[in-house]
C-alpha cells in the first residue's frame, strides 16, 4: 500500500468526494484548547465550541490561503449527505 493510498484524507473520502487531490505547499496547524487536530482525529462537539488556533506556514505574506472545515462523513460514514455542509 502506497502513502497516498494510506492518507486520512484518501481513505475518509475527502480527497475525491470533497476535495480534488492536490500537492501540500506550506504547514498548517489547528487547535482547539492548545489540543492540536489532525486529519482523522475524532473530536466531541463540546471540544471545539472556541474557536480554533490557526497557523498557517510559510514565507510568502503575498499567497492567500482558502480554510474550509467540513465533516465529511456527515451525518454518518454510511450516509455522508451532509459530507460538504460548511462548518465555518
Amino acid at each position: 500500500m502506497t502513502r497516498r493510498e494510506r492518507d486520512p484524507l484518501v481513505v475518509g473520502r475527502v480527497i475525491g468526494d470533497v476535495l480534488d487531490s492536490f500537492t501540500k505547499s506550506i504547514n498548517l496547524t489547528i487547535s482547539y484548547n492548545d489540543r492540536e487536530v489532525n486529519n482523522a482525529c475524532k473530536l466531541k462537539p463540546s471540544q471545539f465550541v472556541i474557536e480554533p488556533q490557526v497557523d498557517i506556514g510559510g514565507d510568502d505574506l503575498q499567497a492567500f490561503h482558502t480554510l474550509v472545515m467540513v465533516d465529511p462523513d456527515a451525518p454518518s460514514p454510511s450516509d455522508p449527505n451532509l459530507r460538504e455542509y460548511l462548518l465555518w
